[in-house]
């Protein structure tokens, strides 16, 4: 009963973390282009008022006309909308499922004794600690060089420092998988806490600043909007992170902390691609395409270098009985898809059973690889092989 409703508890947190963190990801990405895009106004009293901005659009079959006052407008409104529900949602239900998914079974998910044999709860706390230390260290880099001279370049290679090195400590030290997920709930927290720590309160100085009358400090905003373009670029290494899960080539590799540092390098890339295209429509910018063309040359290049060496000429090979396969199901499978623990509703301890979850036993065990996890019972490439060929054999019965 505990796995069937950690499985539910998987499920529903996972269902509304991609729900919320939609909602985050959106609002950040149309934000960033409405700054990109933004022209001055037209309308000479919006310029008395202080607008530096303004854009016209098109959608769902109205027009919409957005204005930008860069450090404050002339007077509030009565309703202010807030952006950051959107953020903590995403936050909090993705911390959730990390404790669920990970935490809970730390032994399964976290600890890989072929990459860092050591006790469940040393593992807890480092995982935990990766969270804290890098948001600690990466606010230390924005507030130390952030205000230096060329003080975005410097900060944008310090934190690329800083992610690489935190990428390559979490692959040495956690499973694969759970070491890529680690890593892009790392970069996750800084941006979340970029939002609770600097943004919001930012913000919430200039308001009450207005409602008292007295000068806005600019520096609350340039803050604000410096953290803000570091979350747009932090984006799409973090969902590639989180996505990668699904796929054991990639966090399964002998060198897959690099392999991680150059696909998350390849998706900064791009976004820089998508940001630099918005002001390159105005004139504003030359044609951003160089940084198109780095994250394409980088995917390709780790497409090549992942590739699996040719495969052998397959022998002549007797047919494979399913009494073999189920001696070698009973060994590495079983004790997580037996009758004590159905994990995610599968039971694997009976012919029938084998048969009716032929295939995702093939898919899982051996095309990904991904079962068992972290192949935690010493499952070998020779009984894989001998899963496969009973399967393209058509799974038969005894």
């Amino acid at each position: 009963m505990e796995t069937y409703l950690l499985d539910w508890a998987n499920l529903l947190l996972r269902w509304l973390h991609v729900i919320v963190a939609i909602a985050w990801i959106g609002s950040s990405f149309y934000f960033v282009f409405l700054d990109s895009s933004l022209t001055p106004p037209e309308d000479e009293a919006l310029r008395r008022d202080g607008a530096t901005g303004e854009l016209w659009a098109v959608h769902g079959g109205g027009f919409y006309h957005p204005v930008k006052y860069a450090v404050s407008p002339p007077q509030l409104p009565g309703h202010l909308h807030w952006f950051f529900w959107e953020s903590y949602s995403t936050w909090l239900s993705g911390f959730a499922l990390f404790l669920v998914s990970y935490l809970w079974s730390p032994k399964v998910y976290l600890i890989d004794p072929q990459v860092f044999d050591w006790s469940p709860a040393a593992a807890i706390a480092t995982a935990l600690a990766f969270l804290v230390v890098f948001w600690l260290a990466y606010d230390t880099i924005c507030r130390t060089l952030g205000q230096t001279k060329n003080g975005d370049a410097k900060v944008g290679a310090a934190v690329a420092v800083l992610v690489a090195v935190a990428a390559l400590l979490a692959t040495s030290l956690f499973a694969g998988r759970a070491a890529f997920l680690l890593v892009g709930a790392m970069i996750a927290t800084a941006m979340s806490a970029n939002v609770f720590f600097w943004i919001i309160p930012g913000q919430r100085k200039v308001v009450a600043a207005l409602k008292a009358g007295q000068p806005v400090d600019p520096i609350h905003g340039q803050r604000g909007k410096q953290r803000s373009v570091h979350n747009t670029y932090f984006t799409l290494p973090v969902l590639f992170a989180m996505l990668s899960n699904h796929y054991s080539f990639t966090y399964a590799n002998p060198h897959n902390g690099w392999v991680l540092i150059a696909m998350m390098a390849a998706g900064a890339a791009i976004r820089q691609f998508f940001v630099l295209r918005h002001g390159f429509k105005l004139g504003r910018n030359p044609h951003p395409w160089k940084y198109a063309l780095a994250g394409v040359v980088v995917l390709i290049g780790v497409i090549v270098w992942l590739k699996p060496a040719p495969a052998a000429p397959a022998a002549s090979r007797p047919a494979v009985s399913a009494a073999r396969v189920q001696a070698v199901v009973a060994q590495r499978c079983v004790m997580c898809h037996g009758e004590a623990l159905q994990s995610k509703g599968v039971r694997l301890d009976s012919p029938a059973e084998l048969q009716r979850h032929a295939q995702a036993v093939y898919q899982q065990a051996v095309v990904t690889k991904v079962m068992p996890i972290n192949n935690a019972t010493g499952i070998t490439d020779e009984e894989r092989a001998l899963i496969g060929d009973w399967f393209r054999a058509g799974a038969p019965a005894d």
